[in-house]
């Protein structure tokens, strides 16, 4: 590791608290949405992202030594693409958590990877190792399993919510390798921003007031400050130092801590088959990275 090492100031063990601690700031979604009262998807993307796009400004602007509008138009047409694909899974996964189990949203958020991976295939030429297509169908299966117990307990709209908030979590993925930009932070600015835009414009449309309950309004703009953006600032700091296949093995605590919180604080006890699908799910991406950090031990893998 001591290339790692060399190549970061804040050095590869420091990298490994921080995604770790990313992904402890990303799982306390699930019990966040749990403790509203009465606010909807849009009233949360609304503030949650308002909170966002402040603290985002703020990194941004410190990052670029007060530049922040060129770190931002630097992003170009990746940050729309990327931004686009964000808006669906920030909505996809609100819905998702306020429709379905935390440990069923949490699990199928967690098929990014493998989904990032076929849209590559498919829009960028990249070449999908066979160990992957073998892990990719497990996931499919473990996918499989939790959909098909979705439809028999009345929540296949949050299963199919939260694939579509992997989906625009692989589109983000995807438009960052096609631009070849490493720092995410303007990309998820903008998306903040697209997504009070759409936010605002379906509250207006349908008629959704955006006076909410206290106990709502703070825990959304809590959300957008330590969930989403101080859990994006510590996996991007961290992922500068640690390979790309431990970040995202390192930041599926947020996928297995998730469903840990509510069960904890609220007894939400997920069903058998969502835990098989999960088990099956995690099971293949932990081994896809394994594998992959195998094959590349000593070459120089970065987000």
């Amino acid at each position: 590791m001591d290339r790692y090492e060399n190549q970061s100031p804040i050095g590869y063990k420091i990298g490994l608290l921080l995604i770790l601690s990313a992904g402890i700031c990303w799982s306390f979604m699930g019990l966040g949405i749990r403790f509203m009262e009465s606010a909807n998807v849009w009233q949360i993307l609304f503030y949650r992202s308002c909170a966002l796009a402040v603290f985002l400004f703020i990194i941004i602007s410190f990052r670029s030594k007060n530049r922040p509008m060129t770190a931002i138009r630097d992003a170009g047409i990746t940050a729309v693409v990327g931004g686009t694909g964000l808006v669906f899974a920030f909505s996809g996964g609100i819905f998702a958590i306020q429709s379905t189990s935390v440990a069923n949203a949490m699990f199928l958020f967690a098929a990014a990877p493998f989904i990032a991976a076929f849209l590559a295939w498919i829009f960028l030429n990249e070449v999908v190792e066979r160990r992957t297509w073998v892990t990719m169908a497990f996931a499919l299966l473990g996918i499989s399993i939790m959909v098909s117990e979705g439809i028999s307990a009345g929540r296949l709209a949050g299963n199919l919510a939260a694939i579509v908030s992997a989906i625009g979590f692989a589109v983000f993925t995807v438009a960052l390798r096609w631009g070849k930009i490493n720092d995410m932070m303007p990309t998820v600015l903008i998306a903040g921003i697209f997504a009070i835009i759409t936010s605002s414009l379906v509250c207006a449309f349908k008629g959704y007031s955006l006076n909410l309950p206290s106990n709502d309004l703070i825990i959304s703009l809590v959300l957008g400050f330590f969930q989403v953006g101080l859990g994006l600032s510590l996996y991007t700091l961290g992922s500068k130092s640690v390979p790309a296949v431990q970040a995202t093995l390192l930041s599926m605590t947020e996928v297995i801590l998730g469903p840990v919180w509510v069960w904890l604080f609220l007894n939400e006890i997920p069903l058998f088959y969502t835990i098989l699908g999960g088990a099956i799910l995690l099971l293949a991406l932990a081994s896809n990275a394994v594998l992959s950090w195998n094959n590349n031990q000593g070459s120089t893998l970065k987000i």
